[in-house]
């Protein structure tokens, strides 16, 4: 059963006991990411994430490492574009150690500026091994041929031209400006009782009350193309539809389309791409929902010589879903999919302790399973062709990565 606490200061705490286990996942949930960020300081919450690690008051970036090393625990982070997470997971007897090095990590990390150089150089790597893996890059370039200029387009990472910007000060005022108890929420999940949470609350009650500061600007949604001509072995080629935003009533009927469409290897586009034709190795599709707005991603890899053909078949493929909907079979199949991810998704303390810290962050509510299975089960073949039609009936981005740069034929430019 997940409980929900609020500190005195703001800051709000969910936990999840489980007492079946001997781990504990604790996870700081922060609500910013690359989409709060101006075009000026972009990256800013990447990087941020980063110097996190780079060394406190009182411990060096070595000893933040060997203290959870040294107790066979986990400690890690990454940066979406709503949202940042630091987290770990410990044996339960090491549970409180934990809190202390992140809470040490949060409340005392000194930015020092020889770090800070060092830590803009591994970024910049990051950035160029980011660049030499087009089948990751494309989604990039999506991002922007679907959002333009708004932050939703901006690349998580940031650009070497922002990078070299960041000082001190800079990650500093950035952290007064969305690092307060407002804004941030603790996930525990595991083997520890109530006495535990008392304690996450009395270490982190130093943490500012505060207020976010500006309104978020919903992004009007571009159809744009993106070809990017690069020595690859692949063309790489994204399309993608506007989608629903996390609150959409809908969204399960999305979910479901999503995965017939090319969310598992059972999908029309995995058999039709990959079994019947053996145009690409990889081949799926995904939907990413945000506050206020969501994109539906279909993605594939191929040969040049065989792009045409891809894009053509990828094309009548969403068409004919957009047509026909879905069978009975597909709509069954997808539920028990559906069904048993979330399932399976509980039986790790860690996956509990990001579900409940996301849910608690962007939603403000925790669902039962029992409530989700029953969302699921009300979906029907209707449902899902009125969200194919309402999804697929508009026009589209379309971004590629390949040797030639060339559109594939029959795209509108």
């Amino acid at each position: 059963m997940i409980k929900r606490f609020t500190s005195k200061n703001g800051l709000r705490i969910v936990f999840e006991p489980n007492n079946t286990v001997r781990s504990v996942s604790i996870g700081i949930w922060i609500g910013t990411g690359s989409r709060f960020e101006t075009k000026e300081e972009n990256g800013v919450s990447h990087f941020l994430e980063h110097m996190f690690f780079k060394g406190t008051k009182s411990r060096t970036a070595q000893q933040i490492a060997e203290s959870f090393d040294s107790i066979g625990g986990q400690v890690n982070a990454f940066t979406s574009k709503e949202y940042t997470c630091y987290y770990a997971k410990v044996l339960d007897n090491h549970a409180r150690h934990a809190v202390d090095v992140l809470a040490d990590m949060y409340f005392h990390s000194t930015f020092d500026k020889a770090e800070l150089a060092k830590e803009k150089s591994v970024v910049l790597e990051e950035i160029k091994m980011y660049e030499d893996t087009p089948d990751d890059i494309v989604h990039d370039l999506l991002s922007r041929a679907s959002f333009g200029d708004h932050p939703l387009g901006y690349p998580i990472l940031g650009t070497e031209e922002t990078l070299a910007k960041f000082s001190p000060e800079s990650l500093f005022d950035y952290m007064e400006q969305y690092y307060h108890a407002d804004n941030v929420v603790i996930s525990i999940c595991g083997n520890v009782d109530e006495s535990f949470v008392a304690y996450v609350d009395e270490v982190f009650s130093p943490m500012k009350p505060g207020s976010q500061s500006g309104t978020l600007l919903k992004p009007m949604f571009n159809s744009d193309r993106i070809a990017k001509k690069k020595e690859t072995e692949q063309a790489h080629l994204c399309i993608g539809f506007e989608g629903f935003p996390l609150r959409n009533e809908q969204i399960y009927s999305l979910v479901l389309l999503n995965n017939t469409l090319g969310g598992s290897m059972s999908s029309r586009l995995f058999q039709e791409v990959r079994e019947k034709r053996g145009l690409a190795y990889s081949v799926y599709s995904y939907h990413s929902a945000f506050h206020d707005t969501g994109m539906l991603t279909v993605y594939a890899g191929t040969a040049q010589d065989h792009l045409d053909k891809l894009y053509e078949i990828l094309m009548n493929t969403i068409e004919k879903v957009r047509l026909d909907g879905l069978t009975e079979r597909e709509l069954a199949n997808g539920k028990e999919q559906l069904k048993g991810s979330l399932m399976l998704g509980l039986e790790s303390t860690n996956s509990r302790m990001s579900r409940n810290g996301k849910n608690e962050l962007l939603l403000g509510r925790h669902r039962t399973l029992d409530e989700m299975i029953e969302s699921i089960d009300s979906v029907t073949l209707d449902m899902v062709h009125k969200t194919s039609e309402a999804i697929f009936s508009k026009e589209f981005s379309l971004t590629l990565i390949s040797p030639q740069g060339k559109l594939p034929m029959g795209v509108v430019q």
